[in-house]
């Protein structure tokens, strides 16, 4: 028997009820704020990756799944949202529209991590990105977006940390800086060839070893130009008249390359130290790194099968599966043809309605009206065929009464009204 690769996993109802209403509010707030749907292929040039995510990264270096296809081409299952988002910007020139360009996106993505409680290599994420436009009112409405979202998702539980990572105007020097600071410190090799590629990245280390050495190391909100800080503080004000609350995380690096500027994570205390529940920031020069024009942009990820586990650390109520209205029970094959075509009526009308398949008796049916959930039963026999009746039963109360087969349909939306 074969089962699901290690690190993966099947959505089963009624779970996936839940699934599908917290994917659906994360996104909520952002469309009602203008974000179109995008759906980009869930395989893409590996090089667009290793480009745009960065060939430092552990996403690029050790995580992505990379195969050739029958014509030699490398390509990688998308391991984040972004990257394939702002290729498929300048391959359509969206950019020549009205800007900024406001999508979103929802879909799998895939990574060769450790499995762990909410940590798996195929996974679910919300993106939006908002491109074209360098407006740190844009960054705060993004930023507001998802604290929209999880709101939506039933959280309250989370904090918002926030910092900026500052621009090429002012990142390589403070990029010396810090490479000066860390080759004074004990790293072990793979760590010290990170401070010549992508110092940034030792500071986002886990390990309680290296975090300990890094306590004087120098900050990058400490040494941003005038523009980056005027910038930033621009984004505080109007995140403050969003009324979202936030904290100041200057030693935040996000795991992507990308981030530019404006950087946030969200994390919610009741997950332990895998605490991260969606993040994101300013990406102001992927556009250019993958052959396009200069289009700023900034966005998101937020990741469903974290959110799910936030929400029952927090003991918000499971999300319940549709309830069946009508379940009908028909008790013979013309009974069988005559209900059938009732409960195709009864979903056109927008009332959710099953019937008991199988050629079941009485009793068995019924055992699955209940399970069903439904508020009414229908039963049809061929006595009450003859009679031009259906049998209605309340299944809240037992009581039941006979209902007129030719207005069988409009009695029960009367019911359920």
């Amino acid at each position: 028997m074969f089962t699901a690769p290690k690190g993966t996993y099947d959505l089963l109802p009624p779970a996936s009820e839940e699934f599908l209403a917290v994917r659906a509010a994360l996104v909520a707030p952002a469309r009602l704020a203008g974000y179109g749907y995008i759906e980009t292929p869930i395989f893409e040039d590996t090089a667009l990756f290793a480009r745009g995510v960065g060939e430092s990264t552990d996403v690029v270096s050790k995580e992505m799944y990379t195969f050739d296809d029958k014509g030699g081409r490398s390509l990688t299952l998308r391991p984040e949202g972004t990257a394939g988002v702002m290729r498929a910007v300048l391959e359509h020139h969206l950019y020549a529209g009205p800007l900024p360009v406001k999508l979103w996106a929802a879909g799998p993505n895939f990574r060769y991590e450790r499995p762990q409680a909410g940590r798996f290599r195929h996974f679910t994420q919300v993106d939006i990105e908002a491109i074209g436009l360098d407006d740190p009112t844009l960054d705060a409405e993004v930023v507001a977006l998802a604290d929209g979202g999880f709101r939506a998702a039933g959280l309250s539980g989370f904090r918002l940390l926030l910092t900026s990572l500052g621009d090429a105007t002012c990142r390589p020097a403070y990029r010396k800086l810090l490479q000066e600071y860390l080759r004074d410190v004990d790293l072990d090799e793979d760590t010290r060839r990170r401070v010549e590629l992508n110092p940034l990245r030792v500071l986002d280390d886990k390990r309680p070893q290296v975090q300990a050495q890094l306590t004087e190391a120098p900050l990058m909100a400490e040494h941003l130009c005038a523009d980056c800080a005027a910038h930033y503080d621009v984004v505080r004000e109007r995140l403050a008249g969003l009324g979202v609350r936030w904290a100041e995380a200057p030693r935040l690096v996000r795991g992507l390359d990308y981030y530019t500027r404006t950087t946030f994570e969200f994390v919610h205390d009741g997950l332990g130290a895998q605490s991260a529940i969606g993040g994101g920031g300013r990406y102001d020069g992927l556009s250019t790194l993958l052959g396009g024009p200069d289009l700023p942009g900034v966005g998101w990820a937020l990741g469903v099968d974290r959110v799910l586990l936030a929400r029952r650390a927090e003991g918000v109520p499971a999300v319940e599966s549709t309830r069946c209205a009508v379940f009908a029970v028909p008790l013979g094959e013309v009974a069988t043809a005559r209900l059938s075509a009732v409960v195709g009526a009864l979903r056109r009308a927008g009332l959710a309605a099953d019937m008991a398949y199988g050629g079941r008796g009485l009793k068995g049916a019924m055992k699955s009206a209940d399970r069903s959930g439904a508020t009414y039963a229908v039963v049809l026999g061929e006595r009450d065929l003859a009679a031009g009746v259906a049998q209605v039963k309340d299944l809240r109360t037992g009581e039941q009464q006979a209902v007129d087969l030719d207005s069988l349909v409009t009695t029960l939306q009367e019911m359920l009204q």
